[in-house]
């Protein structure tokens, strides 16, 4: 069965989930947001299986490397340097 309901986006971002639809939530639980499109999901992080937060870190600063690669905002080396660039770190 689906539940639907209306609620509105507020001045900072914040939605209430209507109290109907929050009953297998409790406060201060974390939630994962998933944006497809036009579409919003929600899910309870421990829902989620144990590493899913770290594999979510990780995607997202891939994604951000990527977005930075194709501005242009990287550094071409080649593989004995790099390597040695990796070395220091």
């Amino acid at each position: 069965m689906i539940d639907v309901a209306i609620t509105k986006l507020r001045s900072k971002g914040q939605i209430v989930i209507p109290s109907e639809m929050r009953d297998n939530f409790r406060e201060g639980e974390k939630i994962v947001i998933i944006k497809s499109g036009e579409q919003l999901i929600l899910k309870k992080v421990s829902d989620l299986g144990k590493n899913f937060e770290e594999d979510l870190a990780f995607a997202k600063k891939t994604e951000e490397a990527w977005q930075s690669y194709e501005r242009g905002e990287f550094v071409s080396l080649p593989v004995d340097k790099f390597l040695e660039e990796l070395e220091k770190c």
